[in-house]
């Protein structure tokens, strides 16, 4: 009684699949019928509510291929509608980067798209959304596809998406990182120490209007190391490569990298409430 049981919702989940796929489609019955190369009424009879027999392995399989979906959704075996290959494509994606007008663009449409979920950032310098004017023409001066204007309008549109959405923002970085802004030294050689004064009092006023929306997590790279990477809630994830951003759709991916960034939080050297005090005590480290 349980295996007629089975075969009866398996064959009613199959005609309700293959109803809901042939009307997607575009497809009549007729038109389904001539592309898998059977009679109208053996389509009819696949439709049938009465109807608990499965039909056969190469008929699911033309009729799958026929309206774009995969035949173990059909059958009922998986969740996901697509092909196999329609899958691979839509959960990696490489977009070339070049510090661009695009790029800005596309970078703003993954944060609008995970709008209301959390978005968690380790920025591969600074976060551009927290870095003063002068510290952005002083970055983006030298660059020869971007204005520093593009840069700077870039930045203040995520900082205000930020402000309005309901999105929670975490951002974790690496003590070396800032020290080496507050001396001055490796990527900020020549950055004026009162340029670095104002960023440092910049991003702790910023951090004391947003917070705790805006959490910020300090970690030693000696203990733990993070690629350059921003998980948009649970719908994606991006590893920034330098000439390229990885973006993952699917789940396993997207849990993994937001697992990492746990790991990166729990390993932090203070809590996001003590940020400001750490970024304080290394603007009392910059020397004229």
């Amino acid at each position: 009684m349980l295996e007629l049981t089975d075969k009866r919702h398996r064959a009613a989940l199959f005609r309700e699949r293959l109803a809901a796929a042939l009307a997607s489609s575009g497809l009549s019955r007729a038109g389904l019928s001539r592309a898998i190369a059977v009679d109208r009424s053996t389509i009819t009879q696949l439709l049938m509510a009465e109807d608990a027999r499965m039909p056969g392995g190469h008929l699911v399989a033309t009729a799958a291929q026929a309206l774009g979906v995969s035949a173990d959704w059909l059958l009922g075996l998986s969740d996901r509608p697509e092909l196999a290959g329609d899958i691979l494509a839509t959960s990696l994606s490489l977009t070339e980067t070049g510090r661009s007008s695009a790029i800005d663009d596309q970078i703003f449409a993954w944060h609008k798209e995970a709008a209301g979920f959390k978005i968690r950032h380790v920025p591969a310098t600074l976060p551009d959304m927290l870095k003063t004017h002068e510290v952005m023409r002083w970055e983006y001066a030298p660059t020869m596809n971007r204005r520093p204007d593009q840069a700077i309008g870039a930045a203040e549109a995520r900082l205000d998406w930020m402000r309005s959405s309901q999105s929670d923002y975490e951002i974790a970085l690496p003590l070396h990182e800032l020290e080496c802004f507050a001396l001055g030294q490796g990527y900020y050689t020549g950055l004026d120490a009162d340029l670095r004064r104002e960023q440092i009092d910049w991003i702790i006023e910023v951090y004391d209007r947003l917070y705790p929306t805006l959490r910020m997590f300090v970690f030693d790279a000696h203990r733990v190391f993070s690629a350059p990477v921003t998980v948009f809630g649970p719908k994606m994830t991006v590893i920034y490569m330098g000439r390229h951003y990885v973006a993952f759709r699917d789940r396993n991916r997207v849990r993994g990298v937001s697992q990492h960034f746990d790991w990166l939080i729990r390993e932090s050297l203070a809590s996001a409430r003590q940020s400001p005090k750490i970024l304080t005590a290394l603007r009392h480290r910059i020397k004229d």
